[in-house]
């Protein structure tokens, strides 16, 4: 006989099957499949396929192409997103190829984490979520990027709605794999991501003594992580020591209040780390405090329609989801919070068309008024800043890249060392490996890089304001824009620059 908590979740379960609509009711796939062609045609048209590769995307690729020396690869990372790239990164050097390649994956994954959603609310209320998720800015913009968040997001997209279909109906089948399949995946990205956005799974999984639910998000959780963890012993000294060496890099994780660095981000900022300056516009930032708003309504529908249990877990999963970005860490990105994005958006979702659909009478018309023009100025608003930030970005990496051709010009080619500020992107764009004495990319050392200068071109980089190193201050200068370049003598050279090389 169940009892206690067991009850309880039995009793809401068997609520929930004859409050909800089986899956023939929900309409057909076609929608969601017209939606994810759409999503994938707003990335190559608004983004820009020809968009260079950012910091975070160069140490991700080099780790697979053959055309590039590999990036410093840091404790927190994770070799998911290399493996993503490498169908077409080991083999091309194409940025528009690339980018093809990952808005048609990013386009599938959407399609397939929404698909796993069925039987659990109407088409419609998919459709609206996955256009509220791929309409924000930070979804378009990183969709087609090799980066982890957005696979993180669809991930646990998918593993929520497997979850609460196989709770639904226990028999075997699609939902057990695809909940271990949306565990692998968030684990394959991000581990730490992964077990933040699965907790209230477990418990619940736990609680109800779901045995073959549990199975598969632990399974999941491992089949993703592995990697990560056995990586951890073989370059980092023990998992211990890799968790504290990524505690180190972000900053040290604790009681850090974030939600004003992530409020800061909204404007566009791919990296709010110091976050200072001004807020942005109240109008940047309105649909932030609206979201949790609508889905605390979504909640109050949920409860009134005796269908609790699938829109209270998504919220739980996305607010344990985002715990660690807005409480426990000093710094803010607004891919950070991806996951708990893609989770809220289907009691969101179910929100909105409860107010264009409850209201009678005279107010009808009037809701639905409000709820399009608010539709229209938030998407308004997120393509303005999605211009904004395409933009900004292009510009900096064609400063890599201009800065990579001027060194060309001094000599410095592969095989080559680069050294000192912004290391690693100009280091990849010039064809050279990057290195760094002290800070979070630190992979080696002064004596080693004089040594390197005996076998290859070494340039040192200082930025704006910066300090040379003490072992390049000898080499020959040569301004660059903001950038002094220090350029070790040619190996093998007999010194005729007539500066002695440093020792």
């Amino acid at each position: 006989m169940t009892d206690g908590t067991g009850a309880l979740l039995a009793g809401t379960r068997r609520r929930e099957q004859r409050a909800g609509p089986g899956p023939a009711r929900h309409g057909g796939t076609r929608p969601l499949a017209v939606l994810a062609a759409v999503f994938t045609l707003a990335q190559l048209l608004l983004v820009r396929p020809a968009l260079g590769l950012g910091w975070d995307e160069i140490v991700y690729t080099s780790q697979v192409t053959s055309h590039h020396p590999a990036a410093f690869f840091s404790a927190p990372r994770s070799r998911g997103v290399s493996l993503l790239v490498a169908p077409v990164a080991s083999w091309s050097e194409s940025t528009v190829l690339l980018r093809v390649h990952l808005a048609l994956l990013s386009g599938l994954a959407l399609h397939l984490a929404l698909r796993s959603w069925r039987g659990l609310f109407p088409t419609r209320v998919l459709v609206t979520a996955g256009a509220f998720f791929a309409s924000l800015w930070v979804t378009l913009f990183y969709g087609p990027q090799a980066m982890p968040n957005y696979w993180v997001a669809v991930g646990a997209l998918a593993a929520v709605g497997c979850f609460l279909r196989h709770r639904a109906d226990p028999s075997p089948g699609g939902p057990l794999w695809g909940m271990a399949a949306g565990a692998a995946l968030m684990a394959w990205m991000r581990p730490t991501d992964a077990v933040w956005v699965t907790v209230p799974l477990l418990v619940l999984a736990l609680a109800g003594r779901h045995g073959r639910s549990l199975l598969a998000l632990v399974g999941g959780l491992l089949a993703g992580g592995v990697p990560w963890v056995a990586e951890a012993y073989t370059a980092f000294g023990g998992l211990r020591e890799r968790l504290a060496e990524a505690s180190r890099v972000q900053g040290g994780l604790g009681l850090n209040i974030a939600v004003d660095d992530q409020l800061r981000s909204l404007g566009g900022r791919a990296l709010c780390r110091p976050c200072t300056g001004a807020m942005p516009h109240p109008v940047i930032t309105l649909w932030w405090f609206v979201l949790p708003l609508l889905a605390v309504l979504g909640l109050i529908v949920a409860v009134r329609a005796r269908r609790t249990l699938r829109t209270a877990v998504p919220l739980a999963c996305a607010t344990t989801a985002a715990l660690p970005y807005l409480f426990m860490i000093g710094y803010a990105a607004p891919r950070f919070l991806q996951p708990a994005y893609a989770l809220l958006a289907i009691p969101v979702a179910d929100a909105l068309w409860h107010l264009v659909t409850a209201p009678r009478g005279k107010w009808r018309p009037a809701a639905r008024t409000l709820v399009a023009l608010g539709l229209a100025g938030h998407l308004t608003v997120q393509l303005t800043v999605l211009a904004h930030t395409v933009d900004r970005n292009t510009d900096s990496r064609r400063d890599w890249a201009r800065t990579a051709g001027d060194l060309h010009r001094l000599g410095v080619r592969p095989p080559c060392l680069i050294t000192g500020h912004e290391a690693i992107p100009i280091g990849y764009y010039t064809g050279c490996s990057s290195g760094s004495t002290a800070g979070n990319n630190e992979n080696t050392t002064a004596g080693e890089i004089l040594r390197t200068a005996d076998r290859i071109q070494v340039a040192a980089l200082t930025g704006p304001g910066g300090t040379p190193p003490g072992y390049a201050r000898a080499w020959p200068v040569h301004r660059l824009g903001d950038l002094q370049v220090r350029v070790a003598p040619a190996p093998g050279s007999d010194g005729t620059t007539g500066l002695p090389r440093a020792r």
